[in-house]
């Protein structure tokens, strides 16, 4: 990195840290235990430039790459993971599909409101019976004329119910063919399309979760995003960013847990002195911090092969592996730190602890990243 750089992220680190300090850290468990997912709050990063971080300045984005897109998410994760995840998705999924495959009058017309989080997004490619297997999807559009009817539903889709537009990739050919599925970028509101069930969950709370329901949806030929048939290989290429992000979101989440941890250790007295004093509890935290910057070297190695254009999907796999598994990690430790008190919701690291798992399941598991790096190692070889 230049110091130009450097200094440049210095700048928007401070910012989003200031940021998550006046507008999330006060409400961070009010929202997770109503599971209220606050609309308002996107709306005033808009103004700041965190939702359309990678978009260029002509399309109304803030122009920025990976390194700073990464300092971003990792700052909003450090004080609440449903926040960094919610900013995530709708940056890398939504928002990049668009920007990467979508043609320029699509590009004029959606990214504008999405960078300035006027409209959130939201992105559908896991349904009830498929997820990782992807191939076997079961949301299929049929050709009607000059459009598509759209029928079967997605789940486990961030802003499903609150998002003005969603680009979901359905099955216009046949079943288990890589080609055989297509994306459409869909706006609320339009006859057929709607929310369904939100999901109550574990952790990441605050982040909304619900079903996309197709009853018969009709979409014209020009809501399709680059040619018929590319969805799935668009889908892969969006992802290989999209592991990126969350390899940020695992990474800010680590350090949330382990900056509390250190905190508390130093604070808490047992047999006359601090407990950071017992080794016990001093090797816990050495081996967070190696694994934390093991995970951040990762990361932003990834991060500097996209900002260059060059190939990243063997590195965004490792990145949001090693990344997502130490938040986890991290986040047991912390909890463990933290004795009884860190198993109530007075003290943050529960919320770390349920957050960190997530992050090994959503934008493909850790299972699934294994397949993509050995697959990549062997084909490369």
């Amino acid at each position: 990195m230049t110091v130009e750089t450097l200094e440049n992220l210095e700048l928007i680190q401070q910012s989003a840290r200031d940021f998550a300090a006046r507008y999330i850290l006060p409400h961070v468990m009010e929202w997770d235990e109503t599971q209220h997912f606050p609309v308002e709050l996107f709306h005033e990063m808009g103004h700041h430039g965190f939702m359309g971080v990678l978009v260029p300045h002509e399309y109304g984005g803030a122009g920025l790459g990976y390194q700073e897109y990464i300092t971003i998410i990792e700052e909003i994760a450090k004080v609440c993971g449903s926040i960094g995840l919610s900013v995530a998705a709708h940056n890398s999924l939504c928002t990049n599909h668009i920007l990467m495959f979508g043609n320029e009058e699509q590009k004029q017309r959606y990214l504008p409101s999405l960078a300035s989080a006027e409209w959130i997004g939201a992105w559908g490619l896991t349904e009830p019976n498929t997820g990782s297997d992807a191939g076997r999807m079961q949301c299929v559009a049929e050709k009607d004329g000059d459009y598509f009817i759209i029928n079967g539903a997605k789940n486990f889709i961030t802003h499903g119910k609150s998002g003005q537009v969603a680009v979901v990739i359905v099955r216009t050919g046949e079943l288990l063919d890589s080609r055989g599925m297509t994306a459409f970028v869909i706006e609320k509101g339009t006859p057929g399309f709607s929310a369904g069930k939100k999901e109550n969950k574990l952790g990441m709370r605050a982040s909304e979760t619900t079903e996309l329901i197709f009853d018969h949806c009709r979409v014209h030929r020009s809501q399709m995003l680059g040619a018929e048939g590319e969805g799935f290989i668009q889908a892969m290429k969006v992802l290989d960013g999209g592991r990126i992000s969350i390899a940020a979101l695992s990474l800010g989440i680590a350090k949330g847990a382990y900056e509390a941890a250190v905190k508390y250790a130093k604070e808490r007295h047992q047999f006359g002195k601090p407990i950071a004093d017992f080794q016990a509890i001093s090797f816990k935290l050495a081996d967070m911090a190696t694994q934390i910057q093991a995970s951040e070297l990762l990361v932003r190695k990834a991060g500097r092969l996209k900002d260059t254009g060059e190939k990243s999907t063997t590195l965004s796999a490792m990145a949001k592996y090693y990344a997502s598994e130490t938040a986890v990690r991290v986040a047991n430790e912390a909890v463990q730190v933290f004795g009884g008190y860190g198993y109530t919701k007075d003290f943050p690291v529960e919320k770390f602890y349920r957050d960190a798992k997530l992050c090994t399941i959503g934008e493909g598991t850790s299972e699934i990243q294994k397949l993509v790096i050995s697959r990549e190692l062997l084909k490369n070889g």
